[in-house]
């Protein structure tokens, strides 16, 4: 099945006309790694794909050498528009165009390649990216996808003013005890909004109760949190909330949660 991918390269800046700066070539050349010219492929791949490429066979003693020397000489001429490679297999799972198809996987591992523009933008040393825009609406969809999860789980919790404030407590600094339905909702919609998969994993979680508890403990000052380590008095529960969890959980260790929530009832009434 045909897959197109392009090969991208970063806008020149500079002084020079638009014109001129559009019509440059950057070339995606060869780079050592430990000495050695960067390859596209495994060494299992490398001669199943070079062979019938190179000079000689991949049997061949030389085969080494003309290896090294193919990936060293390997260059990448991109233009403004950049270059379009063909990286789609045969119903037999042989690549379609195999010169596209080995140059793509020399980028695919080219330090200087980003996976998206984003990536690219954001780092001094990348001076190209690869776009797959069926990666990208994949991509995209998935945002969409987790974005409706968030909703659904919005919808459910926000029935119930304790769970709201279970996720809020674990979520923000705030304290949701100063806070009235309103305004935990309110502050809820906006975590669901700006940190949708934080939220779903949050209000979610089978141990959201306990978790809730642990830090409305740590704000009421029974228990102190030094790192992500939890601390009550000088033991150390759990290094971390989770650890803390499965301490508290543990019925062996029912004593401390009863002398822990009884603590907390003690501080509420004053």
């Amino acid at each position: 099945m045909s897959k197109k991918v392009y090969l991208r390269r970063k806008d020149l800046l500079g002084h020079l006309p638009k014109q001129v700066r559009a019509e440059a070539i950057i070339k995606l050349s060869s780079v050592y790694v430990n000495r050695q010219p960067l390859k596209g492929f495994s060494k299992e791949d490398e001669k199943k794909y070079l062979d019938g490429i190179l000079d000689v066979n991949a049997d061949h003693a030389d085969w080494p050498k003309h290896s090294k020397q193919f990936w060293a000489d390997l260059t990448i001429p991109v233009g403004f528009t950049g270059v379009e490679f063909e990286i789609g297999k045969d119903d037999e799972g042989n690549p379609i165009n195999i010169t596209d198809f080995i140059k793509y996987n020399f980028a695919l591992k080219h330090p200087h390649v980003a996976l998206t523009k984003e990536e690219m933008d954001g780092n001094f040393n990348k001076r190209f990216y690869i776009q797959d825009l069926s990666r990208e609406d994949k991509n995209k969809n998935n945002e969409i996808q987790m974005k409706k999860d968030a909703d659904k789980a919005f919808i459910k919790v926000s029935s119930d003013d304790a769970n709201m404030r279970r996720i809020l407590r674990l979520m923000s600094n705030s304290n949701p005890d100063r806070l009235t339905t309103e305004q935990v909702e309110n502050a809820l919609y906006e975590l669901k909004n700006s940190k949708p998969k934080q939220f779903i994993r949050v209000a979610t979680d089978k141990n959201l109760e306990l978790k809730a508890e642990i830090e409305e403990m740590v704000t009421a000052g029974v228990l102190r949190k030094i790192g992500n380590q939890v601390v009550f008095i000088d033991e150390v529960l759990g290094e971390t909330m989770e650890n803390t969890v499965v301490y508290l959980k543990d019925k062996k260790n029912s004593g401390t949660l009863t002398i822990l929530r009884a603590k907390l009832k003690e501080l509420s009434l004053v």
